[in-house]
């Protein structure tokens, strides 16, 4: 079962350590340890200790991030717990511009592929549109969830954006107008993620449930219901090609704590599970494929590490921990080397993959 939230509340150190980066701007570069455990051809298994300097950064937050979203090849927004959704040149380490309008914590950012907007949804039961280039008033409100908003998916051809919550309803709306025209309930459905598969009219969703849906948005309906879990489903994405998605799920002890492949085609069943990680798995992403010679996806969890996957065979290539960032919330691939990760206690990491020898993932900033 998951934590009640005040026992998620941050300790009062970490507040003051961030207040001090605030004031005191970019920081001397600190040491991170990492680990591989690298399966070789022959079979054989690598494993080492890396120690490798990041540069720190003022922070784009004064509170917890709670996700992190690319919106271009040099730009990410993120959104925490200050309310606030922060457009963050990673390239630079410098702030952009800030968007502030919700009255409470911002839970998802979903941008609109090839342009300067992006949507933010937050416990206050709203979802806002905004723009990089245009006033620092939000261009739209969208309302109608009785909830916490906690899932945003942009359609591929960025002309509809889904919507779901706590409140066990997805909403389909029109970005051109703002206007509703879809809605559908299911019970017991707490939304937890969406996301659009590509070239496709439909929208997978992970839930409370233990459950990962497939919605077609033709009509708003489930057209499949993926084999239930034994924990809630957290988090979930879809390849670029959309012939396969991943989940991952909630857990302690490395009781759960996984990540599932599941085929998206005809067989639509389980294809392969990724076992490692000792808490909750927050999320999971599909790595670009000119990163590696195999498949990879990469999954970040609240025990703060971020694993790599050799996605066909599940065995775990390499784990990098974020020691003394706390719970590790959201993932996101920055560019064919680069993955954001957002955290509790000190912002968001930057993290580089090398596989110019053996892969090797490294934090080299945080912001």
């Amino acid at each position: 079962m998951p934590l009640p939230r005040c026992q998620l509340k941050p300790p009062a150190l970490p507040q003051v350590f961030r207040r001090l980066w605030a004031v005191m701007g970019k920081l001397q570069s600190k040491l991170r340890h990492s680990t591989y455990k690298y399966s070789r051809p022959d079979g054989r298994i690598e494993e080492g200790v890396q120690t490798k300097a990041s540069q720190e950064y003022s922070p784009a937050h004064v509170d917890s991030v709670s996700v992190v979203a690319t919106l271009s090849s040099d730009l990410c927004v993120s959104g925490g717990k200050d309310k606030t959704a922060v457009a963050y040149n990673w390239k630079t380490g410098h702030v952009v511009k800030r968007f502030r309008g919700h009255e409470r914590e911002i839970t998802k950012i979903a941008c609109i592929p090839k342009s300067n907007q992006f949507f933010s949804a937050s416990r206050d039961k709203s979802v806002l549109m905004w723009d990089l280039q245009g006033s620092s008033q939000p261009r739209q409100e969208l309302s109608g969830h009785a909830m916490v908003v906690t899932g945003l998916a942009v359609s591929p051809d960025s002309s509809q954006l889904c919507t779901g919550s706590r409140d066990n309803s997805l909403l389909l709306w029109d970005v051109g107008t703002g206007q509703c025209v879809q809605r559908a309930s299911v019970s017991r459905n707490l939304v937890t993620h969406l996301c659009w598969v590509p070239r496709e009219p439909y929208v997978l969703q992970s839930s409370e449930d233990k459950t990962i849906r497939l919605w077609d948005s033709r009509g708003l309906q489930v057209a499949h219901v993926f084999p239930t879990k034994q924990h809630i489903q957290t988090h979930c994405d879809v390849s670029v090609d959309g012939h396969t998605c991943i989940s991952c799920s909630s857990g302690f002890g490395g009781e759960g704590c996984e990540a599932t492949l599941w085929d998206l085609r005809q067989t639509r069943d389980r294809m392969c599970e990724y076992k490692g990680h000792f808490q909750t798995v927050a999320s999971c992403v599909f790595l670009p494929k000119s990163m590696a010679l195999v498949p990879m996806i990469a999954t970040s969890a609240h025990d703060s590490t971020v694993k790599i996957w050799n996605q066909d065979t599940g065995a775990c290539l390499f784990t990098l921990s974020l020691d003394g960032s706390g719970p590790l919330t959201s993932l996101a691939v920055g560019d064919i080397t680069s993955l954001l990760c957002a955290s509790f206690y000190r912002g968001v990491h930057l993290l580089r993959v090398d596989c110019s020898r053996e892969l090797e993932l490294q934090e080299v900033a945080a912001f």
